[in-house]
């Protein structure tokens, strides 16, 4: 068999993680969180990591209109309505994507929601 080699591009990439890795024609997004999380709540959080995750996929080639997957972790599953108002608003109403929604313990209690994201590059 014979093996043909990917090239691989990381966006932002830092000591631990790259903020973005496209394989191909797709794009794998970190796991993203609010930038500034202090007096926020779930929606004004999930309003931030989407405008974060516009800006990665558009930096990555890609858009919403062509997530594939997206994970969402909620500190609280109960704030699961207040999370939705942000997503709602924001995702593409034409290509929604696959999603998956769980209650997890997040890396830092000031986080309420993390959102991790693979997408197809625009060609």
């Amino acid at each position: 068999m014979e093996r043909t080699d990917m090239a691989i591009e990381r966006f932002e990439p830092g000591k631990r993680m790259s903020q973005a890795v496209v394989h191909g024609d797709t794009v794998y997004l970190a796991g993203q969180t609010a930038q500034n999380t202090v007096g926020t709540g779930v929606t004004a959080q999930t309003q931030q990591i989407l405008d974060e995750i516009e800006r990665l996929l558009a930096a990555a080639g890609s858009d919403k209109d062509h997530i594939l997957m997206a994970t969402v972790y909620l500190s609280d599953i109960a704030t699961f309505d207040q999370m939705n108002a942000a997503w709602d608003a924001w995702v593409s109403k034409t290509n929604p994507p696959g999603r998956a929604t769980v209650e997890a313990r997040l890396c830092a209690p000031d986080y309420l929601v993390e959102i991790v994201v693979v997408a197809a590059r625009v060609r």
